[in-house]
């Protein structure tokens, strides 16, 4: 059976904080579809092992936007990209050249850092019913066509830092448990499920994801 993808479970020192940047950064709706904030278990101290890739206007403008929002840069690799901050640190990359550089920014993929991206993208692809395609490097890691994600890219992005906390991120999933474990999910003794390589989601059949 394939799973079908909703929000990301978004941890957060001031949830209505953060919906109040997003919604503005992506406008309302978008933000509602692909985002859900909750208290944070504990604070930020890392990377975070998920993040987001939005399309904005050209020439800078569009990321002049986000950071009058609040955003604040960490890496300027413009004319490609730049890699930005939201109000309460959370990484994500901003690439310009939308014509409409008035308009919100719109998230085309979102990324998860694994040491084995190749086997962790076959572990989903099979669970969301993507079609796996090359990333840059030109190895297996790129989903198309997730179930609940319709334009998204799931990108899975190859680094060698140590996992040193739970994710802030969190896919979720309408999909049973049972099935997901049956699959290659594990089951943590505080009841967190995690894929193959030790991100966290949620799953429930009755979820509206999507």
């Amino acid at each position: 059976m394939t799973a079908t993808l909703g929000p990301l479970l978004v941890d957060a020192a001031d949830p209505p904080a953060m919906a109040a940047f997003w919604s503005a950064a992506l406008g309302r709706p978008e933000q509602e579809r692909l985002l859900r904030f909750r208290v944070q278990r504990a604070p930020k101290t890392v990377k975070n092992r998920v993040h987001l890739d939005v399309a904005v206007g050209p020439e800078g403008r569009g990321v002049d936007r986000l950071l009058r929002l609040g955003a604040r840069v960490l890496a300027d690799h413009l004319p490609d990209w730049v890699t930005l901050a939201d109000v309460e640190g959370n990484e994500f990359c901003a690439f310009p050249g939308r014509p409409d550089d008035d308009a919100a920014a719109r998230v085309f993929a979102v990324c998860t850092d694994s040491a084995q991206p190749e086997q962790l993208a076959a572990w989903w692809a099979a669970r969301v019913g993507a079609r796996i395609g090359p990333g840059p490097d030109q190895t297996p890691r790129w989903l198309h066509g997730c179930a609940g994600w319709p334009g998204l890219i799931w990108k899975f992005v190859r680094v060698d830092d140590a996992r040193i906390t739970p994710n802030r991120w969190w896919p979720t999933l309408a999909e049973s448990v049972d099935d997901l474990v049956a699959a290659g999910a594990l089951m943590r003794s505080d009841g967190t499920l995690v894929d193959p390589q030790g991100n966290e989601f949620s799953a429930d059949p009755e979820s509206p994801a999507g």
